[in-house]
């Protein structure tokens, strides 16, 4: 029997080059499933599990929101929080050319280029939280603190409440 190659994703080297603890679950998926499905076919909280959005500003310049799955992005908060006059989502057919990463697999560590990086603040109480890994079918648990480390980060009122 053949001896399965672990799974290393760009994002999980670059957490291992900055030796950021983390540990990370793969799952049988072979298109694009929502964060919400994901998140059961793991049997993880929803409140723990958090999305990756793109968006584009007035200046063309784009912006990296994390949030929780069964969130909405407030598109005025999250505006306000990247000083735009506003910001919306990128066609999900640029998802690649601009991240670097396919839909469904869409992680804010190691995107092709450093775009400035936001997360909900409902992170901030929580001792970790579970976020793709830069692969369709692969999960990261990480701290919140390290996440922004390596994202180079911060956090945002940026949800929908």
């Amino acid at each position: 029997m053949a001896k399965q190659k672990e799974i290393k994703t760009n994002a999980m080297r670059i957490l291992d080059k900055l030796k950021i603890a983390y540990t990370h679950q793969s799952y049988d998926c072979d298109e694009f499933i929502d964060g919400i499905e994901t998140a059961d076919k793991l049997g993880f909280p929803h409140e723990l599990v958090y999305k990756t959005l793109v968006t584009v500003g007035n200046s063309r310049e784009y912006f990296v929101f994390v949030i929780p799955i069964a969130e909405e992005l407030d598109m005025k908060k999250a505006a306000r929080a990247a000083g735009e006059k506003s910001v919306a989502m990128i066609p999900v057919k640029d998802i690649t050319s601009i991240t670097g990463y396919m839909r469904g697999g869409c992680t804010a560590i190691g995107m092709k280029k450093q775009y400035r990086t936001l997360i909900s603040n409902t992170a901030e109480s929580l001792e970790n939280i579970y976020i793709s890994a830069g692969k369709i079918g692969v999960q990261m648990k990480i701290r919140p603190e390290n996440f922004i480390k390596a994202a180079n980060a911060s956090y945002g009122d940026i949800i929908v409440r």
